[in-house]
């Protein structure tokens, strides 16, 4: 079988690469995959799978011809909030290949918001045609839920990615804190201040070797020369491309600040005490489902001292997931798996 896999790859992001890295671990044996990127070239050298380029029309359409699945994979791939693209290009690729009678999963979605009538309609006769649906989250149930649509509900598939060690990780001075920031409107340059100078606060009464990843280069790099300036030899920027490589960062690290949702899911997958800044629904849910201590970004408290004293206190007092809560979680990851088992190699 020839499964077509659809998402928002080869753009550098470490999130969404991290959930291809995961689909193409969990995919069935028998199942060649055809990765739609923004960057064919690299995505074949990278997990050695065949790559088509996502934005040529006519390549897509011959690809489409010779597959016999397609799998829109992973992440909040269908919302409008940034982008009125992204659930025409992904819905109109899905109700296309829906025509041509290929198998369609919607695998590990993350769906809204959708704050638009049509994007609504075009979502729900997407989902309403596909072979099989996973989400990841209860915001994304609820809404299938409304629109009668059957799914699977289990925790986003990069809990259960492999991870692979860094190079010259251990060689750093110890203990590290990883944090990772991103643009984002709710992230003014107010803000950004007083968390940078939260941090040096932080990092004084610590001791800490801070690690600044960016997870996505156009969206947090600039964020993470700010806060390296801030702390010029207490500070390292990890730039890492592999997301298995990113995921293992997290097991040299004592406790991660994130704004990124897959930054925080990686943390605590590998035993990391997190703290969460959210800018988003999906962080907030992760901060509610796990009892995460964070901020939502658009009420962080205006003195710096307040937040690296909470920091603080959730370094020297917090505690990380247990083992057995983090096994359980992965292991209800793989219902993902399950979903991709039975609607490409079961179904009629």
């Amino acid at each position: 079988m020839r499964a077509i896999l659809c998402g928002y790859y080869g753009k550098g992001n470490g999130g969404d690469e991290a959930l291809l890295a995961s689909l193409l671990q969990m995919l069935p044996d028998g199942v060649t995959p055809i990765v739609l990127s923004g960057n064919p070239v690299e995505t074949n050298q990278r997990y050695g799978v065949a790559a088509r380029d996502r934005m040529n029309a006519f390549g897509v359409l011959d690809t489409l011809r010779s597959a016999d699945a397609l799998i829109w994979g992973g992440g909040s791939l269908i919302q409008d909030s940034t982008s009125l693209v992204s659930p025409f290009y992904y819905g109109g690729l899905m109700g296309l290949a829906q025509q041509m009678g290929l198998k369609t999963v919607a695998w590990a979605q993350g769906i809204g918001p959708l704050n638009r009538e049509i994007t609504r309609k075009l979502s729900q006769r997407c989902f309403g045609g596909c072979t099989a649906v996973s989400v990841r989250d209860k915001g994304s149930a609820t809404i299938l839920a409304d629109w009668q649509i059957p799914f699977t509900l289990a925790p986003d598939p990069v809990w259960a990615l492999e991870n692979s060690p860094v190079s010259g990780l251990w060689d750093l001075p110890s203990p590290r804190v990883a944090v990772c920031l991103r643009s984002h409107s709710t992230l003014t340059p107010a803000r950004l201040s007083i968390l940078t100078q939260a941090l040096v606060d932080f990092q004084k009464a610590t001791r800490t070797l801070i690690l600044l990843l960016p997870f996505q280069a156009s969206h947090d790099l600039e964020i993470a020369k700010h806060l390296h300036e801030a702390l010029p030899k207490r500070s390292r920027i990890l730039s890492l491309d592999d997301p298995r490589k990113l995921k293992g960062v997290f097991r040299g690290v004592e406790m991660a600040i994130g704004m990124r949702y897959h930054s925080l899911i990686m943390a605590a997958s590998e035993e990391c005490r997190c703290f969460a800044l959210s800018y988003d629904p999906k962080v907030s849910q992760l901060m509610d489902e796990l009892e995460m201590p964070g901020y939502l970004l658009s009420e962080l408290p205006e003195d710096p001292y307040l937040i690296s004293k909470t920091w603080m206190d959730h370094y020297a007092n917090g505690a990380a997931l247990s083992p057995d809560r983090i096994k359980f979680i992965v292991g209800r990851s793989l219902f993902h798996k399950e979903v991709l088992q039975t609607a490409l190699l079961e179904s009629p």
